[in-house]
């Protein structure tokens, strides 16, 4: 956790913390109790019937979970996991500016052990630190070498191992409370963050030992942050970097307080996680959330990934944000049961956390890892505006258009509910219809086709789908495109779904609508 505030530079949309399960046609979410102040339920505007104009040529293929995830869910570890949080409590703190040079103590003696841990658990993981020579700030009280513990495990498809999909936490530790004696001395005192942030660490490790035994199509990343909690400066750090090399990132799953189950109130909250995104409503981020939360359905459905329509907590921040400054795709992960009494404390110890809860929220985090390392990437839906604003992951980066698709493949601006000109778009048809258009380019071998999700714009959720088949236009009928989204997704032939591409209807920028002639009021068609 850091509480660092880090401007966004976009509105924060009001966000909830609970949803309406999905289902098709109307949803109703309704608040538990009915005590004074209750609005009553909430019921979502229903989406018409789906209804192509064409039949596909090919059968979608069976939705069913993948053996290959359900085995890796089944194999991560509470004993292993119990096991790593001892072993980073063991260190005492590991603050970013103690003394990294004992043996057993402190920031050095703790990113070695991770980099060790990483090599013993496979040939296959690059394993590596990515060091950055910190200068003194305000909140770094004297130059450092700071250092993130990298294993990356490369992809197998010439089409997809340069799309990284990323699992990150932060190892670093701090103790607020600790006011006694030089800036020294209080860099080395107790910090054991066991829940913050070694739980994030623990899940980074786990699933780096789980994942790292089977092969996947796009390369996964597994990162142990420092530096998080004087500023996001590790993370931060890395994202200039791979910005620079135009490395592109599918997503960055970042894991930050996944600990704690009971909050300082004394309330119980363990059958849920939450996992926040960026603005704006079908961001990149916003569109990796909704594939975290439905891969949770699919492969813990007892244990919700509940979304929250903001970047992070009020006035908080973590190493996601780092990511989403420099244009990529990135959501945090983390309990809704925050503890403050031990956060930043040297009473943040394993026995006030919980190492089951965390272990569930482990096993989401690898589920949804693998899913997208084996599934396509998002379709293109809108045109490149030629800005120079990057799609989130793609090679550039910048700050994400709105209407990128997740995961990068350069898509930015242009009027969704225009003219579907060119190759990609969305447009009315003959008035009354829904016509879409997308682009794939380089796809891989075994793409199946493609899926059209729909829902209201009041809806969190998608409320209904229908095959397309393999191709790149699709036309639906008696679709008031004006008061739905609409978003493609692709598939591959074991049924692997990528995250959803949805059409958006940009912001009217006054000084493009001038120069297209367009009433600089806004008014017209």
């Amino acid at each position: 956790m850091n509480t660092y505030r880090l401007a966004i530079g976009s509105a924060l949309l009001a966000g909830t913390a609970f949803l309406a399960t999905a289902a098709r046609g109307q949803q109703t979410a309704t608040a538990p109790g009915a005590g004074a102040g209750d609005i009553g339920p909430v019921a979502y505007p229903t989406v018409p019937p789906l209804v192509g104009t064409t039949t596909p040529a090919t059968a979608r293929p069976s939705t069913k979970p993948d053996p290959t995830i359900q085995k890796i869910v089944g194999e991560i570890s509470q004993e292993k996991v119990t096991a790593i949080l001892k072993k980073l409590e063991s260190f005492g703190t590991r603050n970013t500016m103690s003394d990294p040079n004992k043996p057993d103590t402190g920031i050095g003696a703790a990113r070695q052990w991770i980099l060790d841990q990483f090599k013993s658990y496979s040939p296959k993981l690059q394993v590596s630190f990515d060091t950055h020579q910190i200068p003194r700030s305000n909140r770094v009280t004297q130059e450092t070498e700071l250092r993130n513990v990298v294993a990356i495990l490369p992809g197998k498809s010439e089409v997809d191992k340069n799309r990284w999909i990323m699992i990150s936490g932060h190892y670093d530790t701090v103790n607020l409370r600790a006011s006694v004696g030089t800036p020294a001395q209080r860099n080395d005192a107790p910090a054991p963050g066991v829940c913050d942030d070694g739980s994030g660490t623990a899940c980074v490790m786990e699933c780096a030992r789980v994942l790292s035994q089977y092969d996947f199509d796009a390369t996964l990343v597994f990162v142990a942050f420092a530096g998080e909690e004087q500023g996001l400066v590790g993370a931060a750090a890395m994202a200039k970097r791979l910005k620079s090399q135009r490395q592109e990132i599918t997503a960055v799953l970042n894991n930050d307080i996944i600990g704690t189950e009971i909050r300082g109130s004394g309330e119980k909250d363990d059958k849920r996680v939450l996992v926040f995104s960026e603005d704006p409503e079908d961001s990149p981020s916003r569109a990796i959330a909704r594939f975290f939360r439905s891969t949770a359905q699919k492969y813990d459905p007892d244990f919700a990934a509940d979304m929250v329509f903001r970047y992070d907590r009020f006035a908080r921040g973590g190493d996601h944000t780092a990511f989403n400054v420099e244009g990529y795709t990135a959501i945090r992960v983390t309990t809704p049961a925050e503890d403050f009494t031990f956060q930043h404390t040297a009473n943040d110890t394993l026995a006030n956390m919980s190492p089951a809860y965390t272990t569930r929220v482990i096993r989401l985090n690898a589920a949804s890892a693998a899913a997208l390392a084996l599934a396509p990437k998002a379709p293109i839906t809108a045109a490149p505006t030629g800005g120079g604003r990057a799609a989130a992951g793609a090679p550039g980066g910048g700050r994400a258009a709105a209407s990128a698709p997740a995961g990068g493949g350069g898509a930015g601006g242009g009027r969704a509910g225009g003219a579907a000109t060119g190759r990609v778009g969305l447009s009315r048809g003959t008035g009354y219809e829904a016509v879409m258009r997308w682009d794939y380019p380089n796809p891989p071998a075994d793409l199946a086709g493609y899926v059209v999700v729909v829902r209201s714009t009041l809806c969190p959720e998608w409320q209904k789908e229908i095959w397309a088949g393999n191709v790149k236009t699709f036309t639906l009928k008696d679709m008031p495109i004006d008061q739905v989204v609409i978003g493609i997704k692709a598939v591959d032939k074991d049924g692997h779904e990528g995250p959803a591409s949805a059409y958006i209807n940009p912001p009217r920028a006054a000084a493009a609508d001038a120069a297209a002639g367009a009433p600089a009021d806004g008014g017209g068609n």
